[in-house]
């Protein structure tokens, strides 16, 4: 095949049947051919000899040269020539020059022909390779169609045409069975490059193949139209999609349904049954979160923006609905908003707002010495804390029905007496748990904050600067396929792990472990780079 006393047209047409059967370049071929006759021609001459073999790519005439570098001493006469043998080849050589010695051509033997073979099948594969990821790397994101090659262990590899995807166990659909033979759609959400090749990961379960599919099915998708805002899946069983219309005219849940509801029958049976709410989505977060708890009904939304949880009220009756099987429909609802959602009925509601009520009525009698009366009158105007009393103005207080001027300066009075109580005795508390002074001056840092760091055995600046976000909010963890909850020192305070993390980063800036402009780092990996 390499024979160099091969026929010039035949090394071409051996060149042009590879590259059209590999589907790569011709001069990738021919370069791979230089190389493996490069190859068995040292093999001949020795190995270390510098042989260089050139390919004309239009006339197949085939050169082979030995270069030589021009030195004063030679040393090795494999790779050397002195200045005046060099000269004889070109007079204007100088030392440091490559020479290029031509060599006469000759017929390989077996031994070498099959080396030769095996570096022009290594180059191909390697090109090959080449192709295929540069191929399918910008491909990750579509849907592709494919025949089932074979079944191993469950997982699937799919012929794609001009390479292999691999389609594994838990990239199926449940319960779906695959065999040989059989043509497939998927998604490429990975490609990578492998010592043994490309690999293209496939999927059946990413929420993005369903929302390919819609846009294969509905050509308002696909004009751009209507657009897929957010995508949740239980693979096989259940599904939300949001979709949005830039179109008034449009109607995108309409678009998606299709005729007779003949556009999402079609994703469905692609799907295995997987039976799908199309939701319009909604700028308005809380319109949207009902909107995505369809079928059920709401009556009654409370957004708590800074946790991003939402607190959602339902008929007694729709309960059950609202959650689903197993948690299904708030799961995905949850999945497809991105906000917490806790689901409680209006009975549910109503007694905890009752217990509230209560608890607050009876700490403002408590803490400001009232009767049950005046205090649930606070609690009914909106006062959650004897905090927001002690620094609201006395003009509003003084304004709820049935007190005056020097009833508002009284109840004031009395609510920042009973805080200074509150701050000694947790002063106290804190100095007997052997919390330094130091602590005090971190910003962000509390009283209540500085009693439970000392329960946690965080004593000084440098406890709380060597202290992970975790440490301070708790984290969870999978044991034995139960969710375990750990505890952190500021477990109650209702901490948001962003405000932890600044917390600490304060208390490193106190310490001088980084600067007061210094971009914050990674609260978790920090603590350990600083031990």
């Amino acid at each position: 095949m390499v024979a160099v006393s091969a026929n010039r047209l035949e090394l071409l047409q051996i060149a042009d049947a590879v590259a059209r059967e590999k589907s790569i370049d011709r001069s990738i071929v021919i370069a791979a051919m230089e190389d493996a006759i490069a190859k068995a021609a040292r093999s001949r001459y020795g190995q270390e000899t510098d042989i260089h073999a050139d390919i004309n790519a239009k006339t197949g005439e085939l050169r082979l040269a030995r270069h030589l570098l021009v030195v004063d001493e030679v040393e090795n006469t494999a790779t050397e020539i002195t200045l005046d043998g060099a000269r004889r080849h070109n007079p204007a050589a100088q030392v440091g020059d490559t020479i290029a010695d031509t060599l006469p051509p000759f017929d390989f033997g077996r031994i070498a022909a099959q080396s030769a073979k095996q570096v022009i099948v290594q180059k191909v594969r390697e090109a090959e390779r080449d192709r295929q990821y540069d191929e399918f790397k910008d491909r990750i994101g579509d849907v592709v169609n494919g025949l089932v090659k074979r079944v191993e262990y469950g997982n699937v590899v799919v012929d794609l045409g001009r390479g292999e995807g691999i389609l594994r166990r838990d990239e199926l659909l449940p319960r779906e069975t695959v065999k040989t033979g059989d043509r497939i759609r998927a998604y490429v959400y990975d490609v990578r490059r492998e010592p043994r090749g490309p690999q293209i990961f496939l999927s059946r379960t990413h929420p993005q193949f369903m929302a390919k599919l819609f846009a294969q099915e509905v050509p308002e998708i696909y004009d751009g139209i209507v657009e897929i805002k957010a995508v949740a899946r239980d693979p096989g069983s259940r599904a939300k999609i949001a979709v949005i219309s830039r179109d008034q005219s449009v109607d995108p849940v309409g678009a998606c349904v299709g005729m007779r509801g003949s556009r999402v029958q079609a994703v469905v049976n692609e799907l295995q049954g997987e039976k799908i709410d199309i939701i319009p989505w909604n700028p308005d977060i809380a319109t949207f979160i009902v909107n995505a708890l369809a079928p059920a009904e709401v009556v009654k939304v409370v957004l708590d923006e800074d946790r991003e949880r939402i607190e959602v009220v339902v008929p007694d009756a729709q309960l059950s609905l609202a959650i689903g099987r197993r948690g299904q429909n708030v799961r995905l609802a949850t999945q497809l908003t991105g906000w917490d959602i806790d689901i409680m009925t209006e009975q549910e509601e109503s007694e905890r707002r009752q217990k509230e009520f209560a608890e607050r009525t009876k700490m403002f009698s408590e803490a400001l010495d009232l009767d049950e009366m005046m205090g649930q009158l606070l609690t009914s105007e909106g006062f959650t804390s004897v905090e927001e009393i002690a620094y609201v103005s006395i003009a509003e207080l003084a304004s709820i029905e049935g007190f005056d001027e020097d009833t508002a300066t009284e109840l004031q009075d009395r609510a920042l007496k009973h805080l200074a109580e509150v701050e000694a005795a947790l002063d106290a508390r804190r100095t007997e748990l052997g919390v330094e002074d130091d602590l005090k001056s971190v910003p962000g840092v509390t009283s209540k904050m500085l009693v439970a760091f000392g329960e946690n055995d965080i004593k000084n600046v440098e406890d709380l600067a060597g202290c992970a976000t975790d440490d301070l909010v708790g984290w969870t963890e999978r044991k034995d396929g139960e969710t375990i909850r750990h505890a952190g020192a500021l477990d109650g305070f209702e901490l948001s792990r962003e405000d932890a993390e600044a917390l600490v980063m304060q208390a490193r800036v106190a310490a001088g472990w980084i600067e007061a402009d210094e971009p914050a780092a990674d609260g978790d990996d920090a603590a350990a780079a600083e031990a």
